[in-house]
């Protein structure tokens, strides 16, 4: 299948109507039918103001978090809709992408 990685770069403190931004990204996609999302915790990263956020011991609310997903073209669509309508404000990256399943179910 043809379809997009939508990658977005957040922090552990960020939040979207009283949830962290990355489990609210991860749950909205679920809800709209996005074939996967995985969120990953970072050591460090800096963003658009160049300022450090890290994951020492202290600053561990500063901690990078991205979140990928894989989705087709329409499911895209309607996750970029639904970001505009609740007014989420985060930085992305998107790429074409195929993907698929090779092998059996195991289950």
């Amino acid at each position: 299948m043809q379809g997009y990685q939508i990658t977005f770069f957040t922090q552990q403190d960020r939040k979207q109507d009283g949830r962290p931004l990355a489990d609210w990204l991860v749950e909205s996609a679920r809800g709209l039918g996005v074939h996967g999302a995985t969120a990953l915790l970072g050591a460090e990263g800096f963003g658009a103001h160049r300022r450090i956020h890290s994951a020492r011991f202290f600053e561990l609310a500063d901690q990078p978090v991205e979140v990928t997903m894989i989705a087709t073209v329409e499911e895209t669509e309607h996750l970029f809709a639904h970001l505009h309508e609740h007014r989420v404000h985060v930085f992305y990256a998107r790429t074409p992408v195929e993907f698929g399943t090779i092998g059996e179910d195991g289950a």
